[in-house]
């Protein structure tokens, strides 16, 4: 949950333009539409490119704003341009469109100017949303199948059980046969389900809907699901390695882009989407402003292993901590990639064969009392 920065209120105004203030900065104007990130990220390398190439920040945004298609990113380049040539620092300009640029975004823009190496800083940020990118590319394309199967064997399954058993329910009480225990609880599962059809789907939409409802508005609740997702079997270690991954490129970034420590974990606890990490973070920015090192706070919180906590007690040590960060993501970010495989792999095939077992039930369970009305059929 990243915290929004404060802006002041919109200046009246026609056009909806802006305009600037006193200190030579830009009052910040509501702006609709939603902005995908990679609008962002491609930004954020091509604004690096013209700026290494030593062209002006205004008509740097200017050149970009122009071959942007119209839309609501065409308008927050105009603005950002806008303020820029107003005397408003590019972060600040950013500031104030935090749909598009978040608060890790502009605290490393911020960075970059105060230490005048803005482009280096925009490279980095670009490395580090194509990363992140990456990461998730890879997480959605593992999903398209399983979760494609899955909604395919529920309608099926919810079809036969709404339309079709309670026809051979008919029959089986046509022809008086005796109905097997197996056969029995499908016929009761139809009943109950086209009998109280707005519980049997109605409820389990319902406890979604208020699962959402709490995950927003509760901080509580939402904590103890991020520490329950942590302890499920495969997705807790994937997980975990995941948000490892994740602060150590984040912090690693900021600290090698010269922002201050206490500053830095602010910035990671603030952008983390996970309440467990959030208060690891927290634990560890504390311990650091008394004056200690970030190794054993990190091991205290349990999230962190021996070698992501060794790793980084040696880059304190020899003043390398960024460059050790970053390793500490590469490889957990090699190993959520293995992780993630394997999990598809074990769980698509799991995933068909409890599908093999759902429609075999049915089956049988089916026509085990057909046989019977068969062989008194023949029998007479």
């Amino acid at each position: 949950m990243a915290k929004r920065i404060q802006r002041s209120a919109p200046a009246a105004n026609t056009g909806g333009a802006t305009r600037s203030g006193p200190s030579g900065g830009a009052t910040k104007r509501r702006r609709g539409g939603r902005v995908k990130g990679g609008l962002v990220t491609d930004f954020t390398v091509q604004l690096s490119t013209l700026s290494e190439a030593g062209i002006p920040m205004v008509k740097a945004l200017t050149i970009l704003e122009g071959q942007t298609r119209s839309g609501p990113f065409k308008d927050v380049l105009a603005e950002l341009a806008e303020d820029v040539s107003g005397g408003a620092p590019l972060s600040e300009a950013m500031g104030k469109h935090d749909r598009c640029f978040d608060h890790l975004f502009t605290a490393m823009v911020r960075a970059g100017e105060m230490g005048g190496i803005l482009d280096q800083i925009l490279q980095r940020i670009a490395s580090f949303r194509e990363k992140a990118a990456e990461i998730r590319g890879k997480v959605v394309n593992a999903m398209i199948y399983p979760v494609i199967l899955s909604l395919v064997a529920v309608g099926v399954v919810s079809a036969v059980i709404v339309i079709v058993i309670p026809e051979f329910d008919e029959i089986f009480r046509t022809f008086g046969t005796d109905i097997p225990r197996m056969t029995q609880f499908l016929l009761d599962a139809s009943y109950y389900a086209t009998t109280y059809w707005y519980l049997m789907f109605g409820l389990p939409i319902v406890l979604v809907l208020l699962h959402v409802m709490l995950m927003t508005r509760n901080e509580n609740y939402r904590r103890r699901i991020h520490a329950l997702i942590l302890r499920i079997p495969f997705i807790g270690p994937l997980t975990r390695a995941s948000l490892i991954s994740r602060f150590s490129r984040t912090f690693g970034t900021l600290v090698q882009a010269g922002v201050p420590h206490l500053d830095a974990l602010s910035i990671v606890r603030d952008a983390t989407s996970n309440l467990v990490l959030a208060d690891g973070v927290e634990h560890i920015r504390r311990t650091v402003r008394e004056g200690e090192g970030i190794a054993r706070p990190m091991g205290e919180t349990g999230l962190f292993d021996d070698l992501v906590t060794n790793m980084v007690d040696v880059g304190e040590e020899t003043g390398e901590l960024d460059n050790m960060l970053l390793k500490v993501a590469d490889s957990y970010e090699k190993t959520v990639d293995r992780r993630i495989d394997a999990v598809f792999k074990f769980f698509e095939p799991m995933l068909l064969i409890a599908m093999a077992f759902v429609v075999g039930f049915i089956v049988i369970a089916l026509f085990m009392p057909l046989l019977k009305i068969m062989d008194t059929i023949g029998g007479a």
